[in-house]
């Protein structure tokens, strides 16, 4: 009878705990760009395989003119077709020569030499700040893969979140989906939360 009491008690104690969901992590980076351009706010689901590995998505301005496109795209092994992980960029249409302005350093478009498919090779010593459009599911990877990501664009944000992703097979380093969730918002989605 003791026994059966114990085993009630060590369940009540623990169930809170296992049923407990870990909040993902929220990461806030700023780009180079601190103009004042605003947008039309909208959030969309990007669902991403083998099949359709690239995603792309116009942004409109207040005015309801296409001003940004927002593309996600597949990196992975140089001459493979495996896909690893995902990359998302976003350019302004109206300022061709950067091809992706949620990085936090200013840069001119990708060096021509260095395939635009292959996983970066991000240093060791990088702050992982400056990564947050890299979605990486590696287990060690700089960026939690699951991470709420937020990063501040002229007047707006752009906030990115990966909901569901796979491997084939499961202990493989390749991808057959993911799922990201997008939002782009004029005010700031950390408002109300301890910083």
């Amino acid at each position: 009878m003791h026994r059966l009491l114990r085993i009630a008690l060590c369940c009540l104690l623990f169930a809170p705990a296992l049923g407990a969901q870990r909040e993902p992590e929220t990461l806030f980076a700023e780009s180079f760009r601190h103009g004042s351009t605003r947008i039309t706010e909208e959030n969309f689901e990007a669902k991403l395989d083998p099949r359709n590995s690239s995603y792309r998505e116009r942004i409109k301005d207040t005015r309801g003119v296409d001003r940004y496109v927002l593309s996600i795209i597949p990196l992975g092994p140089v001459g493979d077709t495996s896909i690893t992980s995902w990359q998302v960029k976003l350019a302004d249409l109206h300022h061709g020569i950067y091809d992706n302005i949620l990085l936090a350093s200013q840069g001119p478009s990708q060096d021509p030499k260095e395939d635009p498919k292959q996983d970066p090779k991000p240093d060791s010593r990088q702050d992982p700040k400056t990564i947050l459009w890299w979605l990486n599911p590696r287990r060690y990877a700089a960026v939690p893969v699951d991470a709420r990501r937020i990063i501040r664009v002229d007047g707006f944000y752009v906030v990115l979140q990966v909901k569901a992703y796979h491997f084939t097979p499961l202990d493989s380093p390749y991808l057959d989906s993911m799922t990201v969730q997008v939002q782009f918002t004029n005010s700031d989605p950390r408002a109300g939360e301890n910083r």
